[in-house]
């Protein structure tokens, strides 16, 4: 299985040079659309990582592809320059179940 990051230049070209496919998006809107695209893949890709920065504008999205498909996990990680952010997995775990 595949491992593909999204998110910015900067970020994705991170992930790049320690093998990881990257795939550069300017706005949430195109993320989401690359998401559902590798979601449709589910048998190629096993985890996708994207920029917290891009994934805060569709993280509502993002929970009910996750309620939906187990596979890929899509797990939101740091932008280069973010602040550090509290997430509340617990929270998170109860949405995606529907709880």
């Amino acid at each position: 299985m595949r491992v593909v990051a999204l998110g910015s230049k900067v970020f994705v070209t991170s992930f790049q040079m320690a093998g990881v496919e990257g795939i550069s998006v300017d706005s949430p809107m195109d993320a989401l659309s690359k998401i559902n695209a590798l979601v449709g893949k589910s048998n190629e890709v096993g985890l996708i990582l994207v920029s917290d920065d891009i994934a805060a504008g569709i993280r509502k999205e993002l929970t009910e592809i996750r309620a939906k498909n187990p596979i890929p996990i899509i797990f939101e990680l740091p932008a280069p320059g973010s602040k550090k952010v509290q997430i509340n997995y617990r929270a998170l775990l109860k949405q995606i179940l529907g709880i």
